[in-house]
């Protein structure tokens, strides 16, 4: 499949209705992202999984998902294991570093490996956003740390637990949401930080992490780089700081343009996002009519830009394998078994 439009877009049930399928029929949006409304069963899921993938044409469509872990986890048990909130796997490093990297590493490949099996290939996760004294509680224990190194640290460590399990992960929300007061669901976070605080603390995970095949933004105005534009929107943000100082030349989706963070109609804020230099737009709610008015102003093909960045993310979902020991459960159940008692409940 060599054209698509540079779109990623949600369902509104557990099937794909007609409606919805002539839509991504004729849209070819490059994924489409799942939610607890999309899922009953493990088998209702792999069955919704594999007919995306039979109706776009695409054996590797981009099929996502947000599976943190903690409250932010779609599917839940009994159909997967409970996961912890990559916080406590932060709690556990001041305590012990090696069994933190490891439990992180081993909880994301499980966690990974259900993913896997349910034909879900890529996680919107792990967050490496810093976290900030008033920090937000939309983020807070999503957040890894208040420190650059334990954030990088059990970031990477996630990361490869992912890789392991079968599944590409997504670093968000760039260039940083540690310092957001308020929820980006319902309002504009102002982030009035000078730049080289940012650059020292809430950006550097980002940079250290920055070979990561897929990004998200958040929608933030960090007023000491752009005032007028959302950082979703910003070609400052995304120019100067993500692909810039940063050095994150991987796929950067936007954060979903539903929110209420963006201004504007649906069309208006996708144009927006795009001509920022995001590579691909992501609206979640699965409301026809939205999805319909940003169709309407989608590109059939990616920006020269984005197509590289596309090409390499296409060619890593073609041979993702599973590749997670048979001991792995076991060993990760031991090292959480005083801190996360849940993990006993999968041994």
């Amino acid at each position: 499949m060599t054209d698509f439009s540079p779109a990623i877009f949600g369902l509104q049930g557990p099937t794909l209705s007609d409606e919805e399928a002539a839509f991504f029929d004729a849209v070819c949006p490059w994924g489409i992202i799942l939610f607890a409304r999309n899922i009953e069963s493990r088998e209702q899921l792999r069955a919704l999984t594999n007919e995306l993938r039979n109706k776009s044409g695409n054996s590797h469509l981009p099929i996502l998902i947000d599976q943190e872990g903690g409250r932010v986890a779609r599917l839940r048990p009994p159909l997967v294991s409970a996961y912890p909130p990559m916080g406590l796997y932060g709690e556990m490093y001041e305590q012990d570093r090696a069994a933190a990297i490891e439990a992180a590493r081993l909880g994301a490949a499980l966690l990974a490996l259900d993913l896997f099996e349910l034909g879900i290939s890529i996680n919107c996760a792990p967050c490496l956003d810093l976290r900030g004294p008033e920090m937000v509680d939309v983020i807070g224990d999503r957040a890894f740390g208040d420190d650059v190194e334990r954030v990088v640290t059990l970031g990477r460590a996630v990361m490869d637990g992912f890789d392991m399990g079968g599944v590409l992960p997504v670093v968000k929300h760039m260039p940083g949401h540690g310092r957001a007061t308020v929820d980006s669901h319902h309002e504009l976070p102002r982030i009035d930080s000078d730049n080289d605080t940012l650059r020292q603390s809430d950006f550097e995970p980002f940079k250290q992490l920055s070979d990561a095949l897929l990004g998200m933004t958040g929608h933030l105005l960090f007023t000491a780089i752009d005032k007028a534009a959302v950082s979703t929107c910003s070609k400052a943000v995304i120019r100067d700081v993500i692909r810039g100082h940063i050095g994150f030349d991987g796929l950067l989706m936007s954060d979903d343009i539903s929110m209420s963070a963006l201004a504007g109609d649906m069309g208006t804020r996708a144009t927006s996002a795009l001509k920022a230099g995001c590579d691909v737009v992501l609206h979640c709610n699965g409301d026809m009519a939205e999805m319909q008015a940003i169709a309407g102003i989608l590109p059939r093909k990616p920006s020269i830009d984005a197509a590289p960045r596309l090409a390499r993310v296409n060619e890593a979902l073609a041979t993702l394998t599973c590749d997670v020991p048979k001991g792995a459960r076991k060993v990760w159940g031991e090292l959480m078994a005083d801190i996360f008692p849940e993990s006993q409940n999968a041994l």
